[in-house]
């Protein structure tokens, strides 16, 4: 049947606004679907009172290196899922959120090229902040909490549940053979991107974590700050 170009052209309208929703809906999923994925699965655990628990040794007492297991899988098992460090060099693990990566040292917060080819690669310390030691000085990480695509890495969503934190709440990191143990000691929202956090002056040791908020946005910054209380050996 012989259409008009009236018609042609409602019809061409008609497909254009269809595939603009379709990949709108696509993008949408993409994006924010890790973001849902893990919070989700952060509720479940906690309402089946799973939680992580930090692995370190072995039954033969040797330090323990290994890659966590998959959520879902802890899900089917007991309430306890073990959790081990990614490495004992630099590396961060969170047992509330069930966050183990390995972070890298001495990364420009200025450069964009260059940090976000570091966050693929773990988590990322800020190269004008301070090592994790006993003595006063404020260590920066800071990490995606964004969009899940293969640009990003496969630690694209290490920070995807850093806002579950709430004081008292704990954080190792792993630092030249040592485990550094932090407590929450404040959780804050900062508009757009904020250098206060990293250029503050501490009389303590401090641990700063940072990333985008809400998570797949860059409208603000969501700051989680630490303070020291033990510090272990474990090599």
């Amino acid at each position: 049947m012989y259409m008009t170009f009236e018609e042609k052209k409602h019809v061409y309208l008609k497909l254009t606004a269809n595939l603009l929703i379709i990949f709108g809906f696509i993008f949408i999923v993409i994006g924010f679907g890790p973001v849902v994925y893990d919070n989700v699965t952060y509720y479940i655990q906690k309402d089946l009172g799973q939680t992580y628990i930090l692995s370190l040794f072995d039954d033969k007492g040797d330090v323990v290196i290994a890659k966590p297991e998959s959520v879902f899988g802890g899900l089917l098992k007991s309430r306890q899922i073990s959790l081990s460090p990614a490495n004992l060099d630099f590396s961060i693990a969170i047992e509330k959120i069930g966050l183990t990566a390995p972070v890298v040292a001495n990364v420009s917060v200025n450069d964009d090229k260059k940090y976000m080819a570091s966050l693929k690669n773990g988590i990322a310390h800020a190269v004008s902040s301070e090592y994790p030691s006993e003595f006063a000085g404020n260590t920066y990480l800071f990490a995606h909490s964004s969009f899940d695509f293969r640009l990003l890495g496969k630690y694209a969503r290490s920070f995807n549940l850093l806002d579950k934190l709430i004081v008292g709440d704990k954080i190792n990191i792993f630092y030249k053979g040592k485990d550094y143990l932090y407590s929450v000691t404040n959780s804050e929202i900062l508009p757009g991107w904020n250098t206060r956090p990293l250029d503050r002056k501490v009389v303590s040791p401090v641990l700063t974590l940072q990333s985008c908020y809400p998570p797949g946005t860059t409208f603000n910054r969501i700051v989680i700050t630490a303070e020291l209380i033990d510090v272990r050996e474990v090599k």
